[in-house]
């Protein structure tokens, strides 16, 4: 039998505090780390031996070839279905690789094949000749901008090949696209379209899409010609100046400027099931040209589906590129019918102006070049003036230069910075705005903004293996016949590359720089310093990891709207540039153990929560929070404090599940020390009091719950925990009193037992049962069946806390977006800065206590609906428009009542952190009679051998605190009897 793993070796998506690390990282730095950074983390005898190591591995992956296997290293590599990195094959690998992938990447799409269609099989090499690159990703699933976009690329492709991973890919990546929308009316400037969606990797063909994503139109506004009425709402026709898309997946067709277009309902597409196909209208045989964006199609879908209007329109210039987007002109015409009720007609008319409201603020042409360069122009502004003070005198001078560059220059910056990379062929980069690429980048390269890889570099001086990146398959097979070890039986891409790399790193292959510069040509990257500063820049102007330049690129197509608030700053976040460093020192120290969880290192992990440990000891400056000008504290989350203390939780998981249970309880110990507000404090105590009773230390362990009981920041489920805790273990001898909150936590709750046909038995996967018109469903949907039936005629939906965030949310709409200093620093936030914390209601309590009169005075349901029609679609935190329809939110509020609502909407208020999570997992509802009386019943499902979490019975009790019906709902399974 084989023998087991090691504890080390750890799935690192699984444990505590992972996935909110990756978010507080972001977008990962290219850059290397700082020198004395790595001296902390890498010592020179690990790092000669990590890289002694790698050159071993290396050779012997040269020498085995392709038909080495195994596990570990020699493993036999397979291509991941969801990023097509080549990963070991052994089961251990795979399973912890597509943990990470699915934690870090994009959701599965509806048409893409789930992992098991993928069966592992190797990755197919497709042969392409040499003038095609492929870039291979190397699994850094990143964020929006870490791909050169083409909207074209989610177009539906009829022709996709089959057999290797990246026309697999390409096959995902269709549908209709992403193109349009309306502009927010906060924002001034404008981005282009290709900084946010994923970047497909080839490296020629980028480029190419490049081009095809630059609309051959100049960039103006659109043109949206709607019939010169007063009142436009009452116009029977509007014409719409946009574009037809995804040209590169249509065949070749000659068009003709002024020809006439026809559209048609594309209802069966896989990728978007609002998709507008756009059609020759003189073909018999219905020629089609593309789609309509996806946005422009989301509005104007159901309108063709009602036969409500009729579309018709001509090509209003030619692209210069065949597969460049075509300009259109739309003309949509309202069709009569006198048939139709009442409704029907009411119905339409919403739709229509919807549909009007888009069309205005629309722009449904593709953004170009000049606007990346405006949006980073506009963030780069903000930033200089507002947080000057944070850079030394050569980081303004270098950022301030970017001014005077010239438009090509600052163009071509932008563009690259936005795409993944990171080096770029220069002969393969074309765009329409830009006239003379390689002289903007070579004013680039002067002021220090990009790297160039060229002949004339001796010594080399770059990353060989990120250079070696950029050639396609048959350029390193070419390479090595040239250099006359072709014999090498190498076929796959990591295999070519490991043995060039080989070559070169042990002195074989000195000439090796200038064959790639034979097949590449001059290359170009953003240049560390560069890549460092632009990187500061945009934590400094958006304050998070999530967002980046792509956000402009929203907002401009109209997928995101952010609400309107007043921005008023009096106090510095940064108040010193060593508070920025420390900071930022902090993300790196986080950014590097995330790599080392990737990569499986343990070693590497442990040394950085040591150093956080020790950074998290070191003595900073006081702060005296008594003055009147001291910075507010929702600021701590912005310090380096902050940063260690989600590194060290982290540190705790893993010394946890290597039963390292000593260094968990030491750093739990300083986390409890050093972070006295934190708000993990309720489960650093718990972890702790677990680990002392896991060493034998049992009244340690009771004092520690007892100390959690009375700690001020210890909260709703984490209280509960605590509570239990001092009731198990402080039993005679060790305590004789009986806690007063004894008999609170033995309240009796309600429940209803129902049976259910089980689909499936196995332990430890979701429970699927026959639900009661014979489908499958899940546990939840039984129960909702149930009680829609043999429970009472209740209707509901299983939305567990969404449709309670979403009605706080509109109900407190005024409230959250008020003018309260410091909470708003950009136009991009879905929420002050200050909406999960304690201040919150601290600063609003006036506010908050009038609107909660007016809920508790029945007003709720008009709060409510004039604040839907008044905010729409709108970003807001916890607010779902998808999810929730007005009418279910109506009917929630008018079951609840208005005093009970007011009380639950005062509790969230007060701590929305605490209690955004664990709320019952049904909502009911039913009305009484037809004069509008309505009641409603919270039902929390339980499976078999489910059990209630403490947040859930902390809830629950809150409920019946304020009048709620609330009810545990257990699923058993059907009896063998019956």
């Amino acid at each position: 039998m084989a023998p087991s793993r090691p504890p080390t070796a750890l799935a690192g998506a699984m444990l505590t505090g992972r996935e909110s690390l990756v978010r507080l990282i972001g977008r990962r730095r290219r850059s290397p780390l700082p020198a004395p950074l790595a001296a902390a983390l890498l010592s020179p005898s690990r790092q000669q031996a990590d890289d002694a190591g790698a050159g071993e591995a290396a050779s012997e992956a040269a020498a085995a070839g392709p038909s080495s296997s195994g596990g570990g290293a020699g493993a036999e590599r397979v291509a991941c279905p969801v990023c097509g990195e080549f990963i070991p094959g052994s089961d251990y690998c795979v399973n912890t690789h597509l943990d990470i992938c699915l934690t870090r990447g994009p959701k599965r799409k509806f048409a893409q094949s789930s992992l098991l269609d993928f069966r592992f099989s190797k990755k197919t090499i497709v042969e392409h000749t040499p003038d095609i690159v492929n870039n291979v990703d190397k699994a850094e699933n990143k964020g929006l901008t870490d791909g050169d976009v083409s909207t074209d690329r989610e177009f539906c492709s009829m022709n996709s090949d089959t057999g290797s991973p990246e026309n697999s890919t390409t096959a995902l990546l269709t549908g209709c696209l992403d193109g349009s929308a309306g502009i927010s009316k906060m924002l001034t400037t404008c981005t282009p379209s290709n900084a946010g969606l994923p970047l497909m990797k080839n490296a020629e063909n980028d480029d190419a899409v490049e081009k095809a994503s630059s609309c051959s139109l100049s960039t103006g506004t659109t043109s949206v010609s709607i019939d010169a009425c007063p009142d436009a709402d009452s116009s029977t026709t509007v014409a719409v100046d946009t574009v037809i898309v995804g040209r590169r997946f249509r065949e070749s067709f000659e068009l003709q400027e002024g020809m006439g277009i026809t559209v048609v309902r594309d209802p069966q597409n896989a990728k978007d099931p609002d998709a507008v196909k756009v059609l020759y209208a003189g073909s018999d045989c219905a020629q089609m040209l593309g789609y309509l964006p996806r946005e422009l199609a989301k509005v104007l879908a159901p309108l063709l589906d009602t036969h409500f209007i009729e579309c018709e329109g001509f090509v209003a210039g030619l692209p210069e590129q065949q597969l460049d987007n075509v300009p259109i002109q739309l003309t949509c015409q309202k069709c009569e019918n006198d048939n139709q009720n009442y409704e029907d007609l009411r119905y339409q008319q919403s739709l229509w102006e919807n549909f009007l409201g888009v069309v205005r603020n629309g722009n449904f042409q593709q953004p170009s070049s000049a606007r990346y360069q405006a949006n980073f122009n506009t963030m780069l502004l903000d930033v200089m003036t507002n947080h000057t003070h944070l850079f030394s005198d050569t980081e303004t001078s270098f950022l301030g230069s970017f001014k005077s560059l010239s438009n090509d220059g600052q163009r071509l910056f932008v563009k690259i910075y936005t795409r993944k990379g990171p080096w770029f062929r220069l002969s393969s980069i074309s765009y329409r705005e830009i006239s003379d690429v390689e002289h903007a980048a070579m004013e680039l390269k002067l002021a220090g903004y990009i790297d160039m890889f060229s002949c004339t570099d001796v010594p080399f001086e770059h990353d060989m293996e990120e250079i070696l990146n950029v050639l396609s398959v048959p350029e390193m097979k070419e390479i090595l016949k040239e250099l006359r070890k072709d014999n090498t039986n190498c076929t796959r891409r990591h295999e070519l590359l490991s043995t060039l790399l080989s070559m070169y790193n042990n002195g074989t292959c000195t000439v090796l720089p200038k064959r790639i510069f034979k097949w590449t040509g001059t290359c170009i990257r953003v240049s560390n310093m560069a890549d460092e500063l632009v990187w500061l820049v945009q934590r400094l102007f958006f304050l998070n990891g999530d967002q980046d330049l792509s956000s402009f690129l929203l907002v401009d197509l109209g997928l995101v709207k952010f609400p309107e608030y007043t921005c008023s700053v009096v106090h510095r976040i940064f108040q010193e540039r060593n508070d920025l460093l420390e900071y930022e020192e902090a993300i790196r120290v986080a950014q590097f153990m995330d790599e080392s969880l990737d990569n499986d290192n343990m070693e590497l992990v442990s040394r950085c929560t040591d150093l956080s440990e020790n950074r998290l000891c070191t003595p900073l400056k006081e702060e005296d929070s008594s003055l009147a000008d001291s910075p507010p504290s929702f600021y701590s989350c912005f310090s380096s404090t902050w940063i260690y203390s989600k590194i060290l939780t982290l540190g705790v998981s893993v010394y946890e599940r290597e039963r390292r249970y000593a260094d968990a309880i030491r750093t739990l110990k300083i986390l409890l020390s050093k972070v006295a507000s934190g708000r993990r404090r309720g489960y650093w105590t718990l972890r702790l009091s677990i680990d002392l009773e896991h060493m034998g230390r049992p009244n340690e362990s009771l004092s520690i719950a007892e100390g959690g009981v009375t700690d001020p920041w210890i909260r709703a489920g984490s209280k509960i925990a605590q509570q239990k805790r001092v009731l198990r273990l402080g039993k005679p001898p060790r305590r004789w009193k009986v806690p007063s909150y004894a008999d609170s936590l033995k309240r009796n709750i309600k429940e209803v037992n129902i049976e259910g046909r089980p689909l499936n038995c196995e332990i430890g996967a979701k429970n699927v049962f026959y639900g009661y018109d014979g489908d499958r469903c899940g546990v939840e949907q039984l129960a909702l069946q149930y009680y829609a039936d043999e429970g009472g005629g209740w209707q509901g939906t299983h939305s567990e806390g969404g449709i309670w965030m979403t009605i706080f949310g509109l109900l407190m709409w005024d409230v959250i977006f008020s003018e309260v200093c410091d909470v708003f620093h950009s136009k991009f936030q879905t929420a002050p800065l200050d909406f999960e914390t304690d201040d919150f209601y601290k600063s609003r309590k006036d506010l908050i206590e009038s609107q909660l009169k007016r809920i508790q005075d029945g007003m709720a349901e008009e709060m409510l609906i004039s604040s839907w029609e008044l905010h729409q679609g709108t970003s807001c935190r916890g607010v779902n428009w998808d999810r929730h329809p007005m009418a279910d939110v109506r009917a929630v509020v008018a079951g609840v009542g208005g005093h009970r609502l007011a009380l639950l909407l005062r509790h969230l208020a007060l701590d929305y952190r605490s209690w955004s999570s664990g709320m019952p997992d049904l909502l009911l509802w039913r009305f009484l009679d037809e004069r509008g009386g309505a009641e409603a019943k919270l039902v929390e499902v339980k499976g078999p051998k489910d059990q209630l979490s403490e947040q859930q019975r902390a809830w629950i009790f809150v409920l019946m605190d304020f009048g709620f019906d609330v009810e545990v709902c257990k699923v058993s399974l059907v009896s063998k009897r019956r």
